[in-house]
This record gives C-alpha cells, sequence and structure tokens, in this order.
C-alpha cells in the first residue's frame, strides 16, 4: 500500500484560486489517518493557507503528517505543533538578477505574441521568491475566465517555448489555466518529491500522485517524468471520487 498521497492544488483539489470544499475537507481529514499527505503547488504559501489549510478543522497531530511545497517544490513547509505555526524547511529562491531577467523575458515575449492583457484582474506578473509566475488575465481573474482563455493550452506553450528561448539555466513550464511558472533549473515538482522521499525515508514506489497538468510541460509532469505512479485528473471532483475510491478499498 502506498505510504504518501501527493497532490497539485488548483484544479486537483480546489477550482484555481478557490478554497477547497466542505467534500474536499472531509475527504483530506480521513485522507490523513490512512496517509501522510503533500500539497505541491504553483502558488504562495498564503495561498495554502487560505484554500486549505484554514478549511481543515481536524487536529493539530493531523497536520504533523501534512507537508506543504509552495511554488513547484521550491519551498517546503511542515507543522511545528508545539508553536503551532508552519515552519519553512528550505526555500531554493532566484537572484535578484534572475529575477530581473525572468520578468523582463515574460513580459517582452506576451507581448510578441499578443498575448499581454491590456486591463488585468491583478498583476500579470508575481514574483514569488523562489518562482515568478506569468498570469495571463491577471492574478485576480475570476476562474470562469480563466478555463476559457487557453482550453486546449496552445497559447501557453507558445508563450513558454518562446521565453525558455532567453531564460537558459531556468526552468518553464506551463502552469495553471492562464500561468507560466518559472524556477531554477531542476527545481520542480520532481525536486519536491525527492526531498519528501529524504524527509520520510520512503522510495519513489511509496508514492500516489494525483494532478491535472501531467502532460509534457505541464507542471505536475516532473513527478511522472521522475517515475512516481501518477494520476490524471480533472477538476476537483474528480479527485474527490478517487480518493474515497481509495478510502473504500483499504477500510
Amino acid at each position: 500500500m502506498k505510504k504518501l498521497l501527493a497532490f497539485d492544488l488548483d484544479d486537483t483539489l480546489a477550482i484555481t484560486k478557490s478554497p477547497i470544499s466542505d467534500h474536499m475537507a472531509e475527504t483530506l481529514a480521513k485522507i490523513l489517518d490512512e496517509f501522510e499527505v503533500c500539497i505541491i503547488s504553483g502558488g504562495r504559501f498564503e495561498q495554502f493557507k487560505t484554500q486549505v489549510i484554514d478549511r481543515l478543522h481536524i487536529e493539530p497531530h493531523k497536520l504533523n503528517k501534512l507537508h506543504l511545497m509552495p511554488t513547484c517544490g521550491t519551498r517546503y513547509y511542515l507543522y511545528d505543533q508545539p508553536s503551532g505555526e508552519w515552519k519553512q524547511q528550505y526555500a531554493e529562491d532566484l537572484t535578484k538578477e534572475q529575477k530581473e531577467q525572468v520578468i523582463s523575458v515574460l513580459e517582452a515575449s506576451a507581448k510578441e505574441l499578443g498575448l499581454w492583457e491590456a486591463h488585468p484582474a491583478g498583476d500579470i506578473i508575481e514574483d514569488r521568491g523562489s518562482q515568478i509566475t506569468f498570469s495571463a488575465l491577471g492574478q485576480k481573474a475570476t476562474p470562469e475566465d480563466k478555463y476559457a482563455w487557453d482550453p486546449d493550452g496552445t497559447k501557453k506553450a507558445a508563450l513558454r517555448d518562446l521565453a525558455a528561448q532567453s531564460l537558459p539555466g531556468l526552468e518553464v513550464r506551463a502552469g495553471g489555466s492562464t500561468s507560466i511558472d518559472v524556477t531554477r533549473e531542476g527545481i520542480d515538482k520532481a525536486y519536491g518529491m525527492q526531498k519528501l522521499i529524504d524527509e520520510l525515508d520512503i522510495s519513489k514506489d511509496d508514492i500516489l500522485f494525483m494532478g491535472d497538468k501531467l502532460q509534457e510541460g505541464g507542471n505536475d509532469y516532473p513527478v511522472k517524468a521522475f517515475g512516481i505512479e501518477c494520476l490524471d485528473v480533472d477538476r476537483w471532483e474528480d479527485t474527490v471520487n478517487r480518493l474515497e475510491t481509495i478510502l473504500a478499498v483499504i477500510k
């Protein structure tokens, strides 16, 4: 039996940038009774808190089994029960020069492709410390607008490919529905999984990963390429159904 279940966040556990549902919160609480759980996603830690942690009404000792990896595994947080706080274990931050280069390249590439939104809902480019994220419609765009912007992924793929040409030594990946993520080379979700393997003294075979961007070029793909068993899911409802099946089998 698997020892750890790992998840992407947006469109895997929740609607993009939205809190997890009551149904998902209850299901995750049951999963934490049986498994270690990791959530690894492109968002900041603050996003994890509002989308997941604040929605989990569980005993503190269960939080000890929850591993949080914001910004595609470039940061790692564990719960410290004595203090009641989440403590950062590592951060693979970009340098000031790298950040400036990435921001310049992303803006120039988007404008060249006609993908620079004149009236965005929030910031288009966000510095997340260990990751720079481009959000085509702005960080605060509605889920409906995000899902409609690039349903087949061709816009993100074009932007990723163009930006990557000018960013050697950095990882450029398709992120969420409208986003491109840039991190240090080799610092991705597979890197996060390896850190988890070392932390828990487990193997790849002990992990099951669920995500919605497992296709080549997606930000979940490094986990699949790393050799971890993966399930491709379509929105959070699909994830809940699969988790309920797992719980039914092990009971």
